[in-house]
C-alpha cells in the first residue's frame, strides 16, 4: 500500500499536469500545440514536488505540494513571458516578411537582406524602417529580453569585406532598434560574415537565404 506522503507526491505531480490541457494555437499550421511555459511548468512542478517531498520526512506530502506550486511558477514564468512576445511579434509582423521562429526560451527573427539593404550597401530601406519600428514596439513592451543582431552574407565577395558589411548592417538595424526606444543596454550586434550559412554552398555563390540579418531574443534571467 502507498504511504500517505507518496500519494500526495502524486496528487500534487497529477494536478500539475493538468496544465498540459493549456494549448496554442500555431498560426501558420493550425496545430494544436503545447506552450513552452506549460512545458516549463510541468518540469518545474515535478523538480518542486520531488524537493519538497526531501526536505523534511514528516512532511513529504504537504512540502511536495508547495514544492510543486512553486516550481510550475519558476518553470512556466519565463516560458509563458516568452510565449507572449512570440505571439505579439507574428501579429505585428506577420505581413512583413520576416520569419519569427521560436528556439526553446529564445526567439529568432530571420529577415532577409532584400527586404534591408540595397545589394552591397548597409543603409537601411525605408521599408526595414518601418518593419523595424512594429518589431521595436513589441521590444519595448518586452523589455525582460536581451536583443541580439546578427548579420550574415553569403560566399560571393571577399571574405574581409563580407564581415565588415554584415558588421555593418547588424549594426545598423540595432541603431534603428534604438532611435524607436529599444534601451542600448539591451542591444548587442556582431557581423558573422560567411559563417552559419542557412544554406550551405560552395564559394563565390550567390544565395539569397544566406545574405540575412537575424534577432534572437532570450530572456535576461534565463
Amino acid at each position: 500500500m502507498r504511504r500517505p506522503q507518496t500519494m500526495l507526491v502524486v496528487a500534487a505531480l497529477a494536478a500539475s499536469l493538468g496544465a498540459a490541457g493549456c494549448q496554442t494555437e500555431n498560426a501558420y499550421t493550425g496545430e494544436k500545440q503545447t506552450s513552452n511555459a506549460t512545458k516549463g511548468a510541468l518540469i518545474g512542478a515535478a523538480g518542486g514536488a520531488a524537493v519538497g517531498a526531501l526536505t523534511n520526512k514528516n512532511q513529504r506530502g504537504k512540502n511536495a505540494l508547495i514544492g510543486a506550486g512553486i516550481g510550475a511558477a519558476a518553470g512556466g514564468g519565463i516560458g509563458y513571458y516568452m510565449d507572449r512576445q512570440e505571439a505579439e511579434l507574428r501579429k505585428e509582423l506577420q505581413a512583413a516578411g520576416v520569419s519569427v521562429e521560436r528556439r526553446g526560451d529564445t526567439i529568432a527573427l530571420n529577415m532577409q537582406n532584400d527586404i534591408l539593404f540595397a545589394v552591397g550597401s548597409s543603409q537601411l530601406e525605408s521599408r526595414a524602417v518601418q518593419v523595424l519600428k512594429a518589431v521595436a514596439l513589441v521590444l519595448k513592451k518586452y523589455d525582460e529580453t536581451r536583443v541580439n543582431v546578427y548579420g550574415f552574407t553569403d560566399t560571393t565577395g571577399a571574405k574581409t569585406r563580407n564581415e565588415e558589411l554584415s558588421r555593418l548592417r547588424a549594426e545598423a538595424v540595432a541603431g534603428e532598434l534604438m532611435r524607436n526606444g529599444v534601451k542600448s543596454d539591451r542591444l548587442n550586434s556582431r557581423g558573422m560574415g560567411e559563417n552559419n550559412l542557412k544554406v550551405a554552398t560552395k564559394d563565390n555563390v550567390a544565395e539569397a537565404r544566406n545574405r540575412r540579418v537575424e534577432i534572437l531574443l532570450e530572456p535576461m534571467n534565463g
